[in-house]
């Protein structure tokens, strides 16, 4: 269960949206979490990835070493 409290504006976007869909508020609110943690969770990964690349833990091959490598393919 959680509780929170939205600005009145957010509120009447979310019960317009709500009313012309005939989905819940709680629907979208629940959507909207899982889209933003999604999002969060890849950011996060990338930038865990960039700092390993600027550690030198992570190798790193040139655009045109890529694309040759999938010619074996």
């Amino acid at each position: 269960m959680l509780a929170i409290r939205i600005p009145e504006e957010l509120e009447q976007r979310l019960n317009e949206l709500a009313r012309s869909t005939k989905r819940s508020k709680s629907f979208y609110v629940r959507e909207a979490i899982a889209a933003y943690l999604e999002d969060f969770e890849d950011l996060a990964a990338a930038e865990s990835v960039l700092e390993r690349i600027r550690t030198g833990r992570e190798e790193v091959v040139s655009a045109e070493e890529f694309w040759r490598g999938l010619d074996d393919y």
